[in-house]
């Protein structure tokens, strides 16, 4: 019996203690769900392209958790999720005269593509909300959006904001290294 009661005991110290670190996320937790794979691609890219590095991490965690091979059922792939046209169209406005589709695989021209995509929607719209709307539902939905004054119509297209920019701030309290970027401020 008592053994029993100590195994009872036991087991609802450790449930005590994952709820705790569940719930109260300290770094190194979070850090086990929350992988910034690619550090220096990100890092590289976002200061390349004056983007929040904490921000940019956040766009690929929500896009693809990081998994470079991800392809999303409407075509998207890679870990910013591009759609194949869109990043055609960055290619050549980039000068990039080689793009092929199998070059969304590759981690840094899918990132470098990615960002400047995102910094070219915060140049556009001025504001980090519409440019992740538009990254998420199209430059021609938040367009009309603005034209009607109605906001971000689409409910996912808001919760989409909502999830990365509480990503944003995650991804800068739990490694470092995104804060040092002044665009992290």
């Amino acid at each position: 019996m008592r053994y029993l009661s100590g195994l009872a005991l036991a087991a609802a110290a450790l449930l005590c203690g994952f709820a705790y670190v569940h719930f109260a996320q300290p770094a190194w937790w979070a850090r086990l769900w929350h992988p910034l794979n690619y550090e220096q691609i990100v890092l590289g890219h976002a200061a390349h392209y004056d983007l929040d590095p904490a921000l940019l991490a956040a766009v690929i965690y929500q896009e693809s958790h990081f998994r470079a091979d991800a392809r999303s059922s409407s075509g998207a792939i890679g870990l910013m999720q591009l759609m194949p046209a869109t990043a055609q169209g960055i290619a050549d406005h980039t000068g990039g005269s080689r793009f092929k589709l199998s070059d969304l695989g590759n981690p840094e021209i899918n990132v470098r593509y990615g960002a400047w995509y995102l910094s070219h929607l915060m140049k556009k719209y001025g504001s980090e909300k519409l440019a992740l709307a538009a990254y998420n539902a199209g430059q021609q939905n938040v367009d009309n959006w603005l034209a009607s004054g109605e906001g971000i119509a689409f409910p996912e297209t808001r919760a989409y904001v909502a999830r990365v920019e509480s990503l944003k701030k995650l991804y800068r309290r739990i490694y470092p290294v995104l804060r040092e970027n002044p665009k992290s401020r």
